[in-house]
């Protein structure tokens, strides 16, 4: 459901502005306001969960963001659904590490790499399925019933998880770090707003502005945590080579990930003259290539280690992202080909690093585990988004296919520091986690 909201409230973007008679500068908080409040919240997810227990912050939060949703649906007016958009995202933020961590503590050892793929195969299919979806209910239905569906599906996670998911361990030992929280906060949220709107024209100085002011106050939060005794979020787990490896690869194959995702459409459509259609078929094959792959490359982790299954994913992103430098040699069918093993290697390269780094602490770490992989894939997807436009953009008097080619030269790059990242992953992560008990 965190996925999917993410992303089908785009749709409906036209709907509401018409239905509510507003203008588009106030229909656009629905999306940027989902999005800035759960990484405002993703930060406490931590000490929330070492507080109250992962799995009743777990239940909470899915609670929150099932209210939410109802509020969501029966808004009377534009500030209302903003409004209950911010509290949606704030459940968001902190529900999904807490059931990561939840995932993380109860699967074993043995069992890690297959939980994960089976979870990110959840993931996966959300942005590929939700907006599809979503477009079949605004076509029989309101924009309304986007956020509706959400009620019955949480209603039901919420009775089946009774006696199921462990309510976990409560600790009040370590208070709550509200100058942290407030910098990498604030400073998360600010960053994320100004790459908002970067791919989408000329770059605003405002925007400018404002990922300066955000990596500023996130390096604030990097210097007083890594000097307080009871920080918010316990960044010494990054000094481990293990988990900082693993940490790193998944941040970049988060640039990687929402890098494509913004440069292959308006490569297939702006240089290759491809309809919306076609190029929505082609994206799918990219989702779907990732979506059959993780199953199997949970298996194949926990068989052969993460740092041995990331290397091939990796490969696969230099393999698939190669023949884009070389504008119109690909058919339709190689093309396809190449989108979906672009996707498997998304796969492949970051579920096993998601798995090595919560298989490289222990279970009372696991909340600032979880957390701080979440932290690096959002900043990831803004460094994508980014990079992309910047490098598009810095010099108008160069043939646009060759700053598509510059481009795609700059996915290819981050892929091979990937299989550099990669390969300073543990061999075999489930060692580590064969000396930690399970959770109560």
């Amino acid at each position: 459901m965190a996925m999917v909201d993410s992303t089908v409230a785009n749709l409906a973007v036209e709907s509401i502005r018409s239905d509510f008679a507003t203008n588009l500068t106030v229909v656009q908080w629905v999306i940027t306001g989902y999005l800035i409040a759960l990484v405002v919240s993703l930060p406490a997810a931590g000490w929330l969960g070492r507080r109250f227990g992962y799995g009743r912050v777990w239940k909470v939060t899915l609670g929150v963001f099932v209210t939410a949703s109802a509020l969501c649906g029966v808004a009377p007016r534009p500030s209302s659904l903003i409004g209950a958009r911010l509290l949606q995202g704030l459940a968001a933020g902190i529900m999904v590490p807490a059931g990561q961590a939840v995932i993380g503590a109860a699967a074993g050892p043995a069992q890690l790499g297959r939980i994960f793929g089976a979870l990110g195969l959840v993931v996966a299919l959300g942005p590929a399925v939700g907006p599809a979806a979503g477009g079949l209910l605004l076509e029989v239905g309101s924009w309304r019933w986007l956020f509706w569906i959400n009620i019955p599906i949480g209603i039901t996670t919420l009775l089946t998880a009774r006696g199921l998911v462990p309510p976990g361990a409560m600790s009040g030992a370590r208070p709550m770090d509200w100058k942290g929280l407030i910098l990498l906060g604030g400073g998360l949220s600010v960053l994320l707003y100004g790459a908002s709107d970067l791919g989408s024209g000329p770059i605003p100085t405002r925007h400018v502005v404002l990922i300066v002011v955000g990596a500023m106050l996130s390096t604030g939060f990097v210097l007083t945590a890594l000097h307080s005794t009871l920080p918010l979020l316990d960044l010494r787990l990054l000094y481990r080579r293990g988990f900082g490896a693993a940490t790193a690869t998944a941040g970049l194959t988060g640039v990687n990930m929402y890098g494509g995702l913004l440069l292959l459409p308006l490569y297939f459509q702006i240089v290759e003259g491809r309809g919306i259609a076609e190029t929505g078929w082609l994206l799918l094959a990219m989702g779907l290539g990732s979506a059959l792959a993780l199953p199997a490359g949970g298996w194949l982790t926990d068989r052969y280690g993460a740092r041995r299954i990331t290397l091939v994913g990796a490969a696969l992103l230099v393999l698939s992202t190669g023949p884009f430098l070389f504008p119109g040699i690909l058919s339709v069918v190689a093309l396809t080909a190449a989108l979906i093993l672009r996707g498997i290697g998304l796969a492949w390269a970051q579920m096993p690093a998601m798995a090595a780094a919560y298989g490289d602490v222990s279970t009372e770490q696991l909340g600032d585990a979880t957390t701080l992989v979440n932290i690096a894939q959002r900043v990831g997807s803004a460094v994508g988004t980014i990079a992309v436009v910047l490098v598009l953009a810095r010099d108008i008097e160069v043939p646009i296919t060759s700053a598509y080619v510059r481009a795609f030269a700059w996915l290819l790059l981050i892929s091979m520091l990937t299989a550099g990242t990669g390969s300073a992953m543990r061999a075999q992560a489930r060692d580590n986690l064969r000396q930690r008990p399970p959770a109560a």
